[in-house]
């Protein structure tokens, strides 16, 4: 996939971002590609949904596997604004998706690179390869804007 293709589709990941911002989310967004085209979008519901497992990855796979009426996302890439929990890496896996772009890492929680590294375990019956860092600022600005936002109510609150 060319660069410019891949900045296009972070930004769409970013625009969900923003959407879960809005709404008092942790701002974090996803949307799974297919020959070149997006087929679903995701972004954190936790708060919205009362659910646990509402993050934007697991969001947008169920979307994919819903559109294309199929649990395999071979053919498909995801995008996706912060480095995935291990939770996604798990879904991203049994998904069987071709890549996974992310923005910024994230250095407690991250599942690809950082602290848990699933991906990269040889003993899996599935390998998922992936690309970090792309508009890795842009993503990680969004992350800082929200907990400060959230630091400063909750003082303001005291």
């Amino acid at each position: 996939m060319i660069q410019a293709d891949k900045i296009r589709f972070m930004r769409e990941a970013i625009k969900q971002a923003k959407i879960a911002f809005k709404k008092g989310e942790i701002p974090i967004g996803a949307v799974i590609v297919k020959d070149g085209k997006i087929i679903a979008r995701g972004r954190n519901k936790r708060e919205e949904t009362s659910l646990a497992t509402a993050h934007a990855e697991i969001i947008a796979i169920n979307a994919a596997c819903k559109k294309l009426k199929d649990w395999r996302l071979t053919g498909c890439e995801m995008f996706v604004t912060v480095e995935p929990c291990v939770m996604c890496a798990g879904a991203i896996l049994n998904a069987r998706m071709k890549k996974v772009y992310f923005g910024a890492e994230e250095i407690k929680d991250g599942a690809l690179v950082n602290a848990f590294a699933v991906l990269k375990k040889g003993s899996l019956n599935w390998s998922c390869p992936h690309e970090g860092g792309l508009l890795a600022s842009e993503c990680a600005a969004l992350m800082v804007d929200f907990f400060k936002a959230r630091r400063k109510n909750s003082r303001e609150n005291i």
